[in-house]
């Protein structure tokens, strides 16, 4: 029997509708596509204009200052020493000790948000996990000041600003941004994995440990990452517990400083041309490229994940 193929009433309205109908949705598509197009350009322009402009008043620090000069350890603007590598390692040390505080508890926080809270608790975790995210970071900064300062102060018999109080500060802060990103990478993963280790006899716990979170490792590193570039961005909170002292740290309880803070803290004394100003050009543009770097991470990490 011949059965009557019908257009679908989408279909008839765009086949009866009159040219003057189609001539406006034509317009209106070509209207949008540029609009969508023109905020792209001007988006990526106004990203490009800030790396150039970043980058080449970064770079006149060399016409004073050798690379190795820079990368050294001697910080003294006042006797033309303008060492950033202290800077550079201590963002990075403080960096890795608030991830190696923070993705633990993340990963644990994540799976059990995923698959082991009940719906109703999930329900109210999950806004609060978001929550954190917003709180401004003057705030994380007041709690490590008055609360984490004086504990590893009595610890360590110093002062207590320096390495731990800041590390600790962005483990916090950087929390929220992994559990989150944790959760989803593990929530969006196949149920036939799941149900495929039931079938061969594992317990739930094995099944955790050695099929979801394994399967859910690209989605896990990319919330690390994510995590890693706010931390390693974080200003304010951190320059009120690290101590802003241009030292090498050799414990946890020393001060140090990273090159947010340092940056913050002689932008507004150095005159814009001068070596100093051209040399936290230069830390800020460090900053960026370690930024970039990040999200090109990310996306590989996503790419091998989609594949």
């Amino acid at each position: 029997m011949d059965i009557a193929i019908q257009d679908t009433p989408q279909n008839d309205r765009s086949s009866s509708a009159p040219p003057s109908w189609n001539n406006r949705r034509r317009r209106t598509d070509r209207l949008m596509r540029g609009l969508f197009v023109g905020s792209a350009t001007f988006v990526s322009l106004i990203i490009f204009s800030i790396i150039v402009f970043v980058g080449s008043q970064g770079l006149k620090t060399f016409s004073d200052v050798s690379l190795l000069q820079f990368l050294s350890l001697d910080w003294t603007p006042a006797e033309n020493k303008f060492g950033a590598g202290v800077f550079i390692l201590g963002s990075f040390i403080v960096t890795g000790l608030a991830l190696v505080l923070a993705v633990p508890v993340a990963v644990v926080g994540a799976v059990f948000m995923a698959k082991i809270a009940p719906s109703w608790m999930r329900e109210i975790m999950r806004p609060a996990t978001d929550l954190f995210v917003g709180i401004p970071s003057v705030v994380y900064g007041l709690v490590g000041l008055t609360t984490f300062v004086p504990i590893v102060g009595k610890l360590t018999g110093t002062a207590g600003f320096g390495v731990l109080p800041a590390a600790l500060i962005l483990a916090i802060m950087i929390l929220p941004t992994i559990i989150s990103v944790s959760e989803d990478a593990i929530r969006t993963l196949p149920g036939t994995l799941e149900e495929a280790s039931y079938a061969l006899g594992a317990t739930r716990w094995q099944t955790i440990r050695k099929v979801l979170i394994p399967a859910a490792t690209p989605g896990i590193l990319t919330g690390v990452i994510l995590g890693m570039g706010r931390a390693i961005g974080e200003a304010m909170a951190v320059q009120m517990v690290i101590g802003n002292a241009p030292l090498l740290p050799k414990g946890l309880g020393d001060p140090t400083s990273v090159l947010t803070t340092q940056i913050v803290k002689e932008m507004l004394n150095a005159p814009f041309g001068s070596t100093l100003s051209n040399s936290l050009f230069l830390m800020s543009l460090v900053l960026l490229l370690v930024s970039l770097s990040l999200i090109l991470i990310i996306r590989i990490v996503a790419r091998r994940r989609a594949v």
